[in-house]
Protein backbone atom coordinates (compact mmCIF):
# COMPACT_ATOMS: atom_id res chain seq x y z
CA UNK A 1 0.00 0.00 0.00
CA UNK A 2 1.10 3.23 -0.68
CA UNK A 3 2.22 5.56 1.84
CA UNK A 4 0.33 9.35 1.85
CA UNK A 5 3.45 11.27 2.47
CA UNK A 6 1.79 14.75 1.69
CA UNK A 7 -0.39 15.46 4.94
CA UNK A 8 -1.76 18.61 5.76
CA UNK A 9 1.27 19.91 6.53
CA UNK A 10 2.74 19.40 3.18
CA UNK A 11 -0.51 19.86 1.11
CA UNK A 12 -0.92 23.94 2.83
CA UNK A 13 2.67 24.85 1.55
CA UNK A 14 3.18 23.01 -1.25
CA UNK A 15 3.43 25.30 -3.68
CA UNK A 16 5.73 27.54 -1.27
CA UNK A 17 7.74 25.07 -0.68
CA UNK A 18 8.10 24.17 -4.42
CA UNK A 19 7.54 28.05 -5.84
CA UNK A 20 9.66 27.10 -9.11
CA UNK A 21 7.57 24.21 -10.10
CA UNK A 22 4.57 27.05 -10.19
CA UNK A 23 6.27 29.09 -12.88
CA UNK A 24 5.21 29.23 -16.36
CA UNK A 25 7.99 27.66 -17.99
CA UNK A 26 7.58 24.82 -15.20
CA UNK A 27 4.21 24.32 -16.14
CA UNK A 28 3.53 25.55 -20.18
CA UNK A 29 5.66 23.10 -22.07
CA UNK A 30 3.51 20.31 -19.97
CA UNK A 31 0.61 21.14 -20.66
CA UNK A 32 1.49 21.78 -24.26
CA UNK A 33 2.88 18.79 -24.66
CA UNK A 34 0.04 16.68 -23.00
CA UNK A 35 -3.03 18.56 -24.76
CA UNK A 36 -1.37 17.15 -27.61
CA UNK A 37 -1.26 13.97 -26.96
CA UNK A 38 -4.65 13.93 -25.46
CA UNK A 39 -6.32 15.62 -28.51
CA UNK A 40 -10.17 15.54 -28.01
CA UNK A 41 -10.07 12.59 -25.64
CA UNK A 42 -10.24 12.83 -21.85
CA UNK A 43 -7.15 12.44 -19.46
CA UNK A 44 -6.64 10.84 -16.69
CA UNK A 45 -3.63 11.86 -14.16
CA UNK A 46 -2.43 9.61 -11.30
CA UNK A 47 -1.19 12.07 -8.63
CA UNK A 48 -3.65 15.29 -9.44
CA UNK A 49 -2.09 16.60 -6.13
CA UNK A 50 -2.98 20.31 -5.70
CA UNK A 51 -4.19 20.34 -9.58
CA UNK A 52 -0.80 22.58 -10.62
CA UNK A 53 -1.14 20.27 -14.35
CA UNK A 54 -4.55 19.10 -14.25
CA UNK A 55 -6.08 22.81 -13.39
CA UNK A 56 -4.42 24.70 -16.80
CA UNK A 57 -5.00 21.45 -18.96
CA UNK A 58 -8.52 21.04 -17.84
CA UNK A 59 -8.28 25.23 -19.52
CA UNK A 60 -7.29 24.07 -22.74
CA UNK A 61 -10.58 22.03 -23.23
CA UNK A 62 -9.12 18.32 -22.02
CA UNK A 63 -11.77 16.98 -19.97
CA UNK A 64 -9.24 15.80 -17.36
CA UNK A 65 -10.10 13.26 -14.02
CA UNK A 66 -7.29 13.05 -11.15
CA UNK A 67 -6.56 10.39 -8.87
CA UNK A 68 -4.93 11.15 -5.56
CA UNK A 69 -3.89 9.52 -1.99
CA UNK A 70 -3.77 12.64 -0.15
CA UNK A 71 -7.52 14.14 0.86
CA UNK A 72 -5.02 17.54 1.87
CA UNK A 73 -4.03 17.67 -1.30
CA UNK A 74 -7.22 17.23 -2.86
CA UNK A 75 -8.68 19.54 -0.35
CA UNK A 76 -6.25 22.22 -2.07
CA UNK A 77 -7.14 21.32 -5.59
CA UNK A 78 -10.63 22.08 -4.97
CA UNK A 79 -10.49 25.44 -3.58
CA UNK A 80 -8.28 26.53 -6.57
CA UNK A 81 -10.27 28.72 -9.40
CA UNK A 82 -11.68 26.14 -12.13
CA UNK A 83 -11.19 23.14 -10.30
CA UNK A 84 -15.29 22.33 -10.69
CA UNK A 85 -13.53 20.89 -14.05
CA UNK A 86 -11.46 18.64 -13.21
CA UNK A 87 -13.07 15.07 -11.35
CA UNK A 88 -11.00 13.88 -8.56
CA UNK A 89 -10.74 10.28 -7.13
CA UNK A 90 -9.45 9.48 -3.69
CA UNK A 91 -7.30 6.55 -4.07
CA UNK A 92 -4.15 4.61 -4.86
CA UNK A 93 -3.38 5.12 -8.17
CA UNK A 94 -2.13 1.93 -8.66
CA UNK A 95 -5.26 0.33 -8.32
CA UNK A 96 -8.09 3.02 -7.80
CA UNK A 97 -10.76 2.44 -11.02
CA UNK A 98 -12.74 5.51 -12.44
CA UNK A 99 -15.43 4.82 -14.91
CA UNK A 100 -15.16 6.04 -18.62
CA UNK A 101 -12.23 5.57 -21.08
CA UNK A 102 -9.43 7.72 -21.59
CA UNK A 103 -6.89 8.84 -24.17
CA UNK A 104 -4.30 9.67 -22.69
CA UNK A 105 -2.77 8.84 -18.62
CA UNK A 106 -0.05 10.67 -17.33
CA UNK A 107 2.58 10.82 -14.27
CA UNK A 108 4.67 14.04 -13.95
CA UNK A 109 7.33 14.92 -11.68
CA UNK A 110 8.60 11.59 -10.19
CA UNK A 111 5.30 10.60 -9.09
CA UNK A 112 5.55 6.49 -10.46
CA UNK A 113 8.35 6.91 -7.53
CA UNK A 114 5.76 7.14 -4.56
CA UNK A 115 5.38 3.66 -5.27
CA UNK A 116 7.93 1.75 -3.43
CA UNK A 117 7.68 -1.66 -4.59
CA UNK A 118 8.18 -3.18 -8.13
CA UNK A 119 5.13 -4.85 -7.52
CA UNK A 120 3.02 -1.81 -6.82
CA UNK A 121 4.39 0.20 -9.91
CA UNK A 122 3.50 -3.00 -12.31
CA UNK A 123 0.19 -2.68 -11.09
CA UNK A 124 0.04 1.06 -12.01
CA UNK A 125 0.68 0.15 -15.66
CA UNK A 126 -1.67 -2.36 -15.30
CA UNK A 127 -4.38 -0.15 -14.28
CA UNK A 128 -3.53 2.02 -16.64
CA UNK A 129 -4.14 0.01 -19.33
CA UNK A 130 -7.54 -0.70 -17.58
CA UNK A 131 -8.61 2.51 -18.59
CA UNK A 132 -6.76 3.30 -21.82
CA UNK A 133 -8.95 3.03 -25.20
CA UNK A 134 -6.78 1.09 -27.82
CA UNK A 135 -4.20 3.37 -29.18
CA UNK A 136 -4.37 5.73 -25.62
CA UNK A 137 -1.15 7.05 -24.40
CA UNK A 138 0.62 6.78 -21.05
CA UNK A 139 3.35 9.26 -21.01
CA UNK A 140 5.87 9.87 -17.81
CA UNK A 141 8.25 12.25 -16.65
CA UNK A 142 10.45 10.61 -14.34
CA UNK A 143 14.45 11.18 -13.29
CA UNK A 144 16.83 8.87 -14.70
CA UNK A 145 18.57 7.16 -11.43
CA UNK A 146 21.81 9.46 -10.47
CA UNK A 147 23.82 6.36 -9.03
CA UNK A 148 25.96 6.86 -11.74
CA UNK A 149 27.24 10.35 -11.05
CA UNK A 150 27.53 9.81 -7.19
CA UNK A 151 31.45 10.15 -6.39
CA UNK A 152 33.19 6.71 -5.99
CA UNK A 153 31.92 5.00 -2.85
CA UNK A 154 29.36 7.42 -1.47
CA UNK A 155 25.56 6.94 -1.69
CA UNK A 156 24.21 10.54 -0.99
CA UNK A 157 24.03 13.30 -3.20
CA UNK A 158 22.58 16.94 -2.55
CA UNK A 159 19.73 18.26 -5.48
CA UNK A 160 18.77 21.35 -3.77
CA UNK A 161 20.73 23.97 -1.96
CA UNK A 162 19.56 27.25 -1.30
CA UNK A 163 18.83 29.49 1.26
CA UNK A 164 15.55 28.20 1.96
CA UNK A 165 15.54 24.64 1.31
CA UNK A 166 18.59 21.73 1.49
CA UNK A 167 17.51 18.69 -0.13
CA UNK A 168 19.22 15.98 -0.04
CA UNK A 169 19.16 11.91 -1.71
CA UNK A 170 20.27 8.45 0.02
CA UNK A 171 20.35 5.74 -1.92
CA UNK A 172 19.82 2.06 -0.98
CA UNK A 173 21.23 0.16 -4.33
CA UNK A 174 20.21 -3.42 -2.51
CA UNK A 175 16.24 -2.35 -2.09
CA UNK A 176 16.57 0.69 -4.88
CA UNK A 177 14.82 2.65 -2.85
CA UNK A 178 15.85 6.40 -2.38
CA UNK A 179 15.47 8.20 0.68
CA UNK A 180 14.80 11.99 -0.12
CA UNK A 181 15.53 14.26 2.95
CA UNK A 182 14.21 17.84 2.80
CA UNK A 183 15.24 20.87 4.82
CA UNK A 184 13.02 23.80 4.58
CA UNK A 185 13.95 27.02 6.40
CA UNK A 186 11.14 29.81 6.77
CA UNK A 187 11.30 32.92 9.26
CA UNK A 188 14.03 31.37 11.14
CA UNK A 189 11.81 28.11 11.89
CA UNK A 190 13.01 24.65 10.18
CA UNK A 191 10.92 22.06 8.91
CA UNK A 192 11.64 18.72 7.98
CA UNK A 193 10.18 15.58 5.74
CA UNK A 194 12.08 12.69 4.50
CA UNK A 195 10.43 9.76 2.85
CA UNK A 196 11.31 7.03 0.50
CA UNK A 197 10.64 6.56 -3.14
CA UNK A 198 11.66 3.54 -5.81
CA UNK A 199 13.77 4.81 -8.41
CA UNK A 200 13.53 3.24 -11.56
CA UNK A 201 14.80 2.49 -14.85
CA UNK A 202 13.97 3.40 -18.41
CA UNK A 203 14.24 -0.30 -19.51
CA UNK A 204 12.17 -1.60 -16.33
CA UNK A 205 9.51 0.56 -17.04
CA UNK A 206 9.51 -0.61 -20.74
CA UNK A 207 9.04 -4.44 -19.56
CA UNK A 208 6.87 -2.68 -17.30
CA UNK A 209 4.65 -1.46 -20.44
CA UNK A 210 4.92 -4.84 -22.21
CA UNK A 211 3.24 -6.67 -19.00
CA UNK A 212 0.37 -4.30 -19.52
CA UNK A 213 0.31 -4.53 -22.75
CA UNK A 214 1.39 -1.17 -24.27
CA UNK A 215 4.59 -0.85 -26.36
CA UNK A 216 7.20 2.35 -25.95
CA UNK A 217 6.34 4.93 -28.58
CA UNK A 218 9.10 7.54 -27.96
CA UNK A 219 11.20 9.23 -25.24
CA UNK A 220 12.49 12.48 -24.55
CA UNK A 221 14.56 14.31 -22.33
CA UNK A 222 12.01 17.03 -21.71
CA UNK A 223 9.06 18.22 -22.54
CA UNK A 224 10.27 20.10 -25.43
CA UNK A 225 11.06 17.01 -26.91
CA UNK A 226 14.88 17.07 -26.41
CA UNK A 227 16.97 14.01 -27.54
CA UNK A 228 17.36 11.58 -24.96
CA UNK A 229 21.15 10.85 -24.50
CA UNK A 230 23.54 8.91 -22.10
CA UNK A 231 23.48 11.82 -20.23
CA UNK A 232 19.99 13.02 -19.52
CA UNK A 233 18.75 13.58 -15.96
CA UNK A 234 15.48 12.66 -16.66
CA UNK A 235 12.94 11.63 -19.17
CA UNK A 236 9.52 11.61 -20.70
CA UNK A 237 8.32 8.41 -21.90
CA UNK A 238 5.46 7.49 -24.30
CA UNK A 239 3.64 4.05 -24.22
CA UNK A 240 0.83 3.21 -25.97
CA UNK A 241 -2.39 0.54 -25.20
CA UNK A 242 -1.96 -2.10 -27.95
CA UNK A 243 -4.93 -3.77 -27.95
Amino acid sequence: MSRNVFDRRIASSYEAKWPELFEPAAIDPVVDFLAGVAGDGAALELGVGTGRIALPLARRGVRVHGIDLSPDMVAELRARPGAEAVGVTVGDFATTRVGGRFRLAYLVRNTIMNLTSQDEQVACFQNVAAHLEVGGRFVIEVGVPALRRLPPGETVRAFTVTPAHLGFEEYDVATQIAFSHHWWVTEGEVETLSAPFRYVWPSELDLMARIAGMRLRERWSGWRREPFTSDSGQHVSVSEKLA
